[in-house]
């Protein structure tokens, strides 16, 4: 290749996300004209709760102002209660644990799967206790993880499934969509999602009782009356039954919402399109390692994320960090988008271990992962709105980065001297 100048990934190619369209700007204006911006039984909200409940072939969704919010919801809709403790995996974003700690219970991390980076159902037995009332599977960057399993043990010891599903959108196990196989399915529609509303979660179930109870929490503990919601009639008693948040959403971002899930299957083909590429050019470079994805399932790939190994590079002594944040800084000049999306597993945070009780001892495979990977594609050009062109340009510049350690590691790519 020539000069790094000439040889940087033109900004012009990369594609902005959100993907913003006109049909996009009418929906959103078309709830300015009609004057209904929210309340229980908003038109916008409703027909998203209903067209989000087909797409992934569950009895009912309700409408939230976040993932999170949904999450806590489906924890409280099971009856968590104070001091109970909720399994989870050690790598994902706060969404997933902050909501048990709404609920004054106890996370219980287990450490990944070191291939689909996905919680490790071969860890969650050994975590168990007497106290534990459920386990929250996390489909981490669009992977589904292995419910089969999480399944078979919750089913073993008599525990709840809720699917967080906040970054897999689209994405399948054993053909059905995620989201529709655990007691409840859970969804974020934050901007950076592969379906965006700017802002908002969704909760699927079929468990009238489980609705009723989320549905308690979302609006201030009230039972909204069914005649408001079917007629639009606008009486309300206020009568508060349970505690509860204001967890309500709002119409413009449902409507934008509704009209991005028109294109939902066209970004997840687009985003396993462009990850194939990556794939088929990636899979044989020495010491890069691409995302595993098993064949009983498909992934939405909200991330590309890679492993890297400087002993497979024959630079054994350069630590695995070292060569990491050299290699993204190199890739972020040359203009290939790429980020680190967490550095440390959820235990590591001071939130916790100023609290004591999370040794880190348990969590070697979060760890080494978090050291040695790169998601591929920024949150703003994310890959599953990308051209070929692009993630062609990007997977040549990898490869070439990537052959050449001097160019990135400098003096640091130099073996240690032999001692005399």
């Amino acid at each position: 290749m020539g000069s790094p100048e000439a040889d940087r990934v033109p900004e012009g190619l990369k594609r902005r996300w959100p993907d913003i369209r006109s049909e996009d700007r009418a929906a959103v204006a078309a709830v300015l004209e009609r004057g209904v911006l929210g309340g229980v039984g908003a038109p916008e909200m409703t027909a998203l709760e209903t067209d989000w409940a087909a797409f992934v072939g569950r009895s009912e969704c309700l409408l939230f102002n976040s993932g999170t919010a949904a999450i806590h919801a489906a924890l409280y809709a099971i009856g968590i209660q104070p001091g109970d403790e909720v399994i989870t995996t050690a790598y994902t974003f706060a969404g997933t644990w902050q909501p048990i700690l709404h609920q004054a219970a106890v996370p219980v991390f287990v450490d990944i799967d070191p291939r689909t980076f996905d919680l490790d159902p071969a860890r969650i037995e050994e975590r168990i206790t007497p106290r534990t009332k459920a386990i929250i599977a996390v489909h981490i960057g669009g992977m589904p993880a292995d419910l089969d399993e999480i399944l078979a043990i919750a089913g073993r010891h008599g525990l709840d499934v809720i699917e967080d599903a906040c970054q897999a959108h689209g994405a399948t196990y054993h053909g059905r969509q995620v989201g529709s196989i655990g007691i409840i399915g859970c969804y974020s529609l934050n901007s950076s999602k592969i379906l965006s509303g700017g802002e908002g979660g969704l909760l699927v179930a079929d468990d009238p009782d489980i609705l009723a109870r989320a549905r308690r929490l979302r609006t201030f503990g009230e039972d909204i009356p069914e005649l408001a919601k079917l007629t639009g009639w606008n009486f309300r008693p206020y009568t508060g039954y349970s505690i509860g948040w204001n967890y309500r959403h709002q119409e413009m971002p449902a409507a934008l919402a509704r009209s991005q899930l028109r294109r939902l299957p066209q970004y997840v083909a687009t985003g396993q399109q462009n990850a194939s590429i990556l794939d088929e050019a990636l899979g044989g470079v020495p010491g890069l390692t691409p995302p595993y994805v098993p064949n009983d399932r498909t992934s939405s790939y909200y991330h590309y994320r890679v492993r890297l190994d400087p002993v497979a590079m024959g630079l054994g002594h350069v630590p695995p960090k070292v060569f990491r944040d050299a290699l993204g800084q190199a890739l972020l000049t040359a203009g290939v988008g790429c980020e680190l999306w967490h550095s440390e597993p959820a235990p590591a945070f001071p939130i916790f271990q100023e609290r004591g009780g999370y040794d880190l001892a348990d969590y070697p495979e979060a760890i080494a992962m978090l050291d040695s990977s790169l998601v591929i594609c920024e949150a703003r050009y994310p890959i599953f709105l990308q051209s070929t062109e692009l993630i062609e340009r990007y997977a040549e510049t990898i490869r070439s980065v990537i052959a050449d350690p001097e160019r990135f590691l400098g003096p640091a790519a130099a073996p240690p001297p032999v001692p005399a």
